[in-house]
């Protein structure tokens, strides 16, 4: 039973699970770091994707649907979940505002403000992705204490030309 390393076939088999579906998504997290790097650097636990709030239940019901089952429950701001196959996602989901702001529920109270520009796409192994720029992953590798993990993906994204 593999739960402990998402690999990359698994990483492709959510982004087109979210394509299929019609949710617009970012991938984020360690993988997002890998695809701005252009290859995979390190092993994963799971995989980050913030996506549009408005779809909240359609996803979580796909996941449940498809054998995911819910291990921690932060809503409206993340949750994780755990499929025996393909391991850990961690689904955060945001608010396309119509002002074209975007925000995300903050687990201790109000929201988080994102920049647009942070959410962008990249080419990865001939395919374009989603994901959270290097300037928002940089960003989200403060304020908190690193881990050996942490302190891998900044020197990778900082490597990025």
């Amino acid at each position: 039973m593999k739960i402990d390393n998402v690999t990359e076939k698994d990483l492709f088999y959510i982004l087109d699970l979210f394509e299929k579906m019609e949710v617009t998504h970012w991938l984020d997290g360690g993988w997002g770091v890998d695809v701005l790097t252009g290859k995979q650097q390190r092993e994963h636990r799971d995989i980050d994707i913030d996506f549009d709030a408005q779809h909240t239940q359609k996803v979580i019901k796909k996941l449940e649907d498809i054998g995911y089952k819910i291990e921690v429950d932060w809503m409206p701001s993340r949750m994780e979940l755990k499929h025996k196959e393909y391991g850990y996602l961690d689904i955060h989901p945001i608010n396309l505002n119509d002002d074209g702001s975007i925000t995300q529920a903050n687990p201790e109270g109000g929201n988080y403000i994102f920049q647009n520009e942070w959410f962008s796409e990249t080419n990865y192994k001939g395919r374009k992705i989603p994901c959270i720029s290097k300037e928002a992953q940089l960003l989200f590798h403060s304020g908190y204490e690193l881990t050996e993990k942490d302190h891998f993906d900044i020197k990778n994204l900082k490597s990025i030309t």
